[in-house]
């Protein structure tokens, strides 16, 4: 019945998506499959994409020639640069989607996809053969073939749903849970746990009051993620709306602290840090008056919202009681309400950084079921599984992102050599080379990447070097037209920088704090004319580059310096034991993570500058 695939994607959220699609635009054969066709690429939780950090990992993804900043233009309903206030290395482009057009979108794309074939039903286990995944089983018994698995179940893997005191199988609501394969993996000598993560309430918003709620409108002039000119931002946008809650709700929320899972033990996994439930909120920050309600519409052609910050397990009557309570909500109806899921993880240590396990070659793990939360995180894990699967198949290297190329390199490092106990988010205070990592350069730092890769195709490295030749220019022309005093200090003042004494460059005047390139425009005709001839991008691409020039050189020596480490390669078959002056603690890590080299050696947690030291002297000798 089915021909054997070089690839098998098991899941098809963000990671399933990327993996399948990235795997079979490399040229393998590849077979996605998911419990449910309907909801391919389905937003299970807010329906957005991007923010702090995440953007970045977004436009990274474009840039290497995966789809999601393709498909979150195609659906987005309001477009917002985040951090603008603050230095660039902090700018994170967001969009709210209409969740129903981004599942489309991403079937759309994934069905004129040459070399993907698609198939419904639920997988249990893995079919394994001299410590290789030669296949899938299926829960109607079927043995599907292949030459390499790429698992990313997301939440599925035993999924359990809560409730207050009710609780019951499922991998999202409305799906069953997903049995069978933690087991057979367990079987194979895997390690799991369990983690939480929750949603919030959906409610009709025609039975808003939104008069009492800070509308929170897209940007003037909207941007978007794909670097491509084939996708547009939107020509309207949608509001969303910020509310808070108050002791009101604060105290209606504690009568069903008593019916709380979470309280109450019933929920095993550990939830996410930094994406509290509201109970949670009001236990651990008790000395808050308040907390922030993000409102959100779910798309174009419905009035469905999304109660951003009011993620809860709670009661469902508990839930609506304390709701009503939140001004603007007076009269709210509610359409489902939240709920708590835990579900089944594997502690990424064990894998390879290319996501290859290494326990079984030829089987990759990508998404929740490394501990990760996060559309973002996931479809960044699935594009680079679904590239490594390929080459694995093709006899080819490994492709692996280093810390300083992008977030993504630093989120698969932070797994792999640190693992995680609790749902991982990416923020960019986790990357030491942020000013490196900006969401206006991931073309300049990974489209010839993926074009080398075959990935990224001929027109993406032709607006790179379109980009290319157009920042070249603008700098020569910024470095070259010089203004007088006379010329420019009525401007300079105007914008409270101190005036100049003799003639200048624009480059060194874009080089002050103060000044912009939107503010040059309007201090000198000849200036403005200039500016005219390049894109905002641009502008803005080659204002960064001049202000922040000493410290993006900084930051690329430290790279360079430290990432000389990676020179030294460690066998994957390197006996520790053999080292006897490495601490007992570095010696068991190091058997566990079996580092490749002593750069990713030097960042695994319990091993210590000496230990770096012993190793590096000992493959030196």
């Amino acid at each position: 019945m089915f021909p054997e695939y070089d690839v098998i994607v098991v899941g098809a959220g963000h990671a399933g998506c990327e993996a399948a699609a990235a795997a079979a635009n490399l040229g393998s054969r590849v077979l996605l499959v998911t419990m449910n066709m309907t909801t391919i690429g389905q937003m299970s939780c807010n329906p957005a994409m991007g923010g702090v950090a995440k953007g970045q990992i977004v436009r990274e993804i474009d840039a290497l020639g995966g789809y999601s900043g393709i498909v979150a233009d195609n659906s987005m309903i309001q477009f917002r640069m985040l951090n603008r206030s603050k230095g660039p290395a902090m700018w994170s482009p967001r969009t709210q989607n209409d969740r129903a057009l981004f599942s489309q979108e991403w079937r759309s794309m994934l069905e004129k996809t040459p070399n993907l074939d698609f198939w419904q039903e639920m997988v249990t286990g893995i079919v394994v053969e001299d410590r290789k995944a030669v296949g899938v089983k299926t829960a109607l018994g079927l043995e599907i073939r292949c030459k390499a698995v790429v698992l990313t179940n997301g939440t599925f893997l035993n999924g359990k749903i809560h409730i207050g005191e009710k609780n019951f199988g499922g991998g999202r609501t409305a799906e069953k849970a997903a049995t069978g394969l933690t087991e057979n993996l367990e079987g194979f000598g895997f390690e799991s746990g369990r983690m939480k993560t929750g949603t919030p309430p959906r409610v009709d918003g025609r039975s808003l009051d939104y008069t009492k709620m800070e509308e929170q409108p897209g940007d003037v002039d909207p941007g978007k993620f794909s670097f491509l000119a084939s996708t547009r931002a939107p020509e309207k946008q949608v509001s969303c709306w910020i509310t808070y809650t108050n002791e009101s709700v604060h105290r209606e929320l504690e009568k069903g602290f008593a019916k709380s899972p979470m309280f109450q033990g019933r929920i095993e996994g550990i939830g996410p840090r930094y994406c509290p439930s509201i109970e949670d909120k009001i236990n651990r920050f008790a000395e808050r008056e308040r907390h922030q309600i993000f409102v959100e519409p779910e798309g174009w052609n419905t009035v469905e919202i999304y109660v951003n910050g009011f993620s809860t397990s709670l009661p469902q009557d508990v839930q609506y009681k304390a709701m009503v309570k939140i001004p603007g909500f007076e009269n709210a109806k509610m359409f489902r309400p939240g709920y708590a899921i835990e579900y089944d993880y594997f502690p990424p240590t064990q894998l390879k950084l290319s996501l290859e396990t290494q326990l079984i070659d030829n089987l990759y793990f990508a998404g929740q079921i490394n501990g990760t939360t996060g559309y973002e995180e996931a479809a960044g894990q699935g594009l680079m599984a679904g590239i490594n699967a390929h080459n694995k198949v093709a006899n080819k290297d490994p492709f692996i992102l280093k810390r300083s190329e992008a977030y993504i390199g630093v989120l698969i490092d932070d797994l792999v050599n640190k693992g995680t106990i609790e749902p991982y988010r990416m923020f960019t205070s986790r990357a030491e080379y942020r000013i490196l990592l900006r969401q206006d350069n991931a073309d300049l730092r990974l489209t010839e990447k993926g074009f080398s890769l075959g990935l990224a195709k001929q027109d993406r490295v032709n607006a790179l070097r379109e980009k290319t030749s157009q920042l070249k220019s603008i700098l020569q022309d910024l470095n070259t037209t010089r203004l007088t005093p006379e010329e420019i200090n009525p401007g300079l003042e105007a914008l409270g920088s101190s005036p100049t004494r003799e003639k200048t460059s624009v480059a060194n005047l874009l080089r002050r704090p103060e000044v912009s390139v939107e503010s040059l425009a309007t201090l000198h005709g000849t200036t403005n004319s200039l500016l005219l001839q390049y894109s905002r991008e641009v502008g803005e691409q080659a204002e960064i580059l001049l202000k922040y020039e000493p410290y993006i050189d900084r930051e690329q020596k430290m790279a360079e310096k430290i990432e000389s480490l990676d020179n030294y390669r460690i066998h994957d078959d390197f006996d520790y034991d053999r080292v006897k002056a490495l601490s007992s603690e570095a010696r068991e890590k190091l058997k566990k993570i079996r580092p490749a080299t002593i750069g990713q050696m030097s960042r695994i947690s319990g091993v210590s500058p000496a230990d770096v030291s012993i190793m590096t002297i000992y493959l030196g000798k």
